[in-house]
């Protein structure tokens, strides 16, 4: 639900109070602490069973597992019921705010103030982390690269790797958050559209632009992504 936050129409409603968990990689853990229902709408499921929460989890759309609960339509009211009826947590966490809401439109709103930092030598290079991650906790590539890149470079962010280095402060650049998250794996769109965007404006190829990406690669999404990536050259 982190992305959440960030759409305008989804905001308006003050019980969208915050974001629980991670990576797709912990949620045998996290779902089992956590004291309420799930819905799983998209493809990141792994077994509930293993966790014992396989009676609190539901599924819709095109997602399902053997024996659990599956929403049709848009009537959420047993999940509803079911969460009524569950004491929920005992007590408050300390809040931690992370920066969200940077999709298409804020971004393309940026790519003046980008081209602007990059001609005063102020914006050196952006880098986008995107892809899945593994579950292994000893994974920490994206963690040691995030805090690696320089202070005047950008780090714009895509899908669960993010959840390695999203928690730490990388401060700003003249007001401009030095971490930028675009949101989940799908999308991509934002930051292709993004790129495409600033090559024009500056009259450069893709290719050309002060960008890398550090991309890792799980499951069919990821190639799709790269699919596409390739497709434009």
């Amino acid at each position: 639900m982190l992305p959440a936050h960030g759409y305008p129409e989804l905001r308006k409603f003050k019980h969208l109070i915050g974001n629980y968990g991670s990576g797709w990689q912990n949620q045998q853990v996290e779902f089992a602490r956590f004291p309420g229902p799930i819905v799983m709408t998209s493809n990141c499921i792994i077994d509930p069973t293993v966790g014992a929460y396989d009676d609190r989890i539901w599924t819709r759309s095109i997602v399902g597992w053997p024996g659990v609960n599956h929403l049709e339509g848009d009537d959420f009211a047993p999940v509803i019921a079911q969460a009524q009826q569950m004491a929920g947590f005992p007590y408050s966490e300390i809040p931690h705010l992370i920066t969200v809401g940077f999709g298409r439109q804020t971004l393309l709103g940026a790519a003046d103030t980008l081209i602007d930092l990059v001609s005063r030598e102020k914006l050196r290079h952006i880098f986008l982390v995107g892809g899945c991650d593994g579950a292994r906790g000893e994974r920490n590539y994206f963690t040691d690269f995030a805090t690696s890149v320089p202070d005047d470079c950008l780090i714009l962010t895509l899908a669960c790797g993010k959840y390695r280095f999203n928690k730490l402060d990388f401060g700003d650049i003249e007001g401009l958050p030095r971490l930028v998250d675009a949101g989940q794996c799908n999308d991509a769109y934002s930051a292709i559209i993004l790129a495409v965007t600033l090559a024009e404006k500056l009259g450069c190829g893709v290719n050309d632009l002060p960008l890398s990406l550090v991309l890792s690669w799980f499951e069919q999404k990821a190639i799709v992504i790269l699919l596409t990536l390739l497709a434009l050259g």
